[in-house]
């Protein structure tokens, strides 16, 4: 016997006059927003800085030094990669690493980009080998440096600038601030069902899963 999945409702069928009525009104407040995050970013380049101790790192080629991961340029980004033990991937830093882009246009800007982990180099270069990631990465294990950019056991996004004086963190989030850096959401947050989790506000019956239940690995689709 084969069950008939009922299709997901879908939003009401109007005009294209109204429709771009409704588009305009929407477009409006995003405006607002836009404006409103340049504001924060206006705010966030006025951030003071706090200095950073030496570290040394575990990297492909050999050791790094902090200062090695700016590749010649004057800020840097790192992301802290979760370590969640030998037996168990960060399905969630998994993913976001799947959205990291070309580099060359950050490059071009004066900044670098880096994955950082407390794992073993052995485990994340096996991760990048099954995933294809191209970016740079080093390991933090046997370091204090996940902790004291804030990231602690779990995972952040961090940013540095190298003055003649040092090395220097400038910014630090994580949880749902390190999803600007995710093309996959920010594409999900424009479609009509958005990410279909169920802390979003959506429409009654919009098909929805608790977070976190349907990510895997890419590989494992």
């Amino acid at each position: 016997m084969t069950t008939t999945r009922p299709d997901p409702p879908a939003p009401p069928v109007v005009s294209r006059e109204e429709w771009q009525g409704a588009l305009g009104e929407l477009l409006t407040e995003e405006k607002k927003l836009t404006r409103a995050l340049d504001a924060l970013a206006a705010r966030r380049r006025r951030l003071p800085m706090v200095a950073m101790a030496g570290y040394t790192f575990a990297g492909p080629d050999g050791p790094l030094r902090l200062e090695d991961l700016f590749l010649g340029r004057s800020q840097l980004v790192v992301y802290q990669y979760m370590d969640a033990g030998p037996d168990h991937l960060c399905f969630g830093c998994a993913s976001m690493m799947d959205n990291v882009p070309r580099l060359e246009h950050l490059n071009q800007r004066d900044i670098s980009w880096w994955m950082v982990s407390n794992m073993p180099l052995e485990r994340l270069h096996t991760l990048r080998e099954r995933f294809g990631w191209e970016f740079p990465y080093a390991s933090s294990a046997q370091t204090s440096f996940s902790a004291d950019c804030g990231a602690g056991d779990g995972f952040g996004l961090s940013v540095f600038l190298k003055t003649p004086a040092g090395v220097f963190q400038t910014y630090f989030t994580t949880q749902r601030g390190a999803d600007r850096m995710r093309f996959d959401f920010n594409m999900m947050d424009l479609a009509p069902y958005g990410r279909s989790e169920t802390w979003e506000n959506s429409p009654e019956g919009w098909p929805q899963t608790p977070p976190y239940e349907w990510w895997r690995p890419h590989d494992e689709y």
